[in-house]
């Protein structure tokens, strides 16, 4: 059919993003041209605005306007305290918590032999920098309960034992959980019960 070359496009693309397939993306693209003028225009154009300002924080690995991310520049947030994450998404969890008043450090993801993810394709060697150059007393990490995520918590409690207390969030995070699909009550029970590593 003629002239929906952009719009089979923009479906393709769509059906790309997590959680929807070819069927949902259709659905969301012609609501989208429906609602043109109050939903399409101004969705592009904050698209456009985000693709053109967001950044990585220089500090933590979370994702801002900014070099330096509002939770690292926010003078109310404890400074001795730093929450291991390995993803932006875990980190947004932890906020809509609002339970954790520290700081973060983003990994980017977990260890992975099979996928040949070392230390060095993931942030562990700024967070190693940050806990020798910051005042921090406590690293919590809040990785996913996955055989991966496990792997990265060890890995990362072996680097700093002796530095600095150590702890990871405790009940209330099941076996092969993520944090970005766990309820806030959840994981302010998790991170309240953390436990010594």
């Amino acid at each position: 059919m003629a002239g929906r070359s952009e719009i089979d496009a923009l479906i393709e693309m769509m059906a790309k993003l997590p959680g929807l397939g070819p069927r949902s993306a259709r659905r969301a693209v012609l609501h989208l041209i429906r609602k043109r003028a109050v939903l399409l225009q101004p969705l592009a154009e904050q698209m456009e605005t985000v693709a053109r300002t967001a950044r990585e924080c220089l500090n933590c690995g979370s994702v801002g306007t900014s070099d330096i991310c509002e939770i690292c520049s926010d003078e109310a947030r404890a400074t001795g305290l730093l929450c291991v994450v390995e993803d932006v998404a875990d980190l947004w969890a932890m906020e809509r918590s609002g339970v954790f008043k520290g700081r973060y450090h983003v990994l980017g993801g977990t260890l992975s032999a099979l996928d040949a993810i070392g230390p060095e394709e993931l942030h562990i060697p700024k967070l190693l920098d940050r806990v020798a150059g910051e005042e921090i007393e406590e690293v919590i990490l809040a990785l996913n309960a996955t055989i991966d995520g496990q792997t990265t918590a060890h890995y990362i409690a072996d680097q700093l034992e002796g530095r600095v207390r150590l702890s990871s969030l405790a009940q209330g995070v099941p076996i092969g959980g993520e944090l970005d699909y766990l309820d806030d009550g959840t994981i302010t029970a998790a991170l309240n019960a953390r436990k010594s590593l």
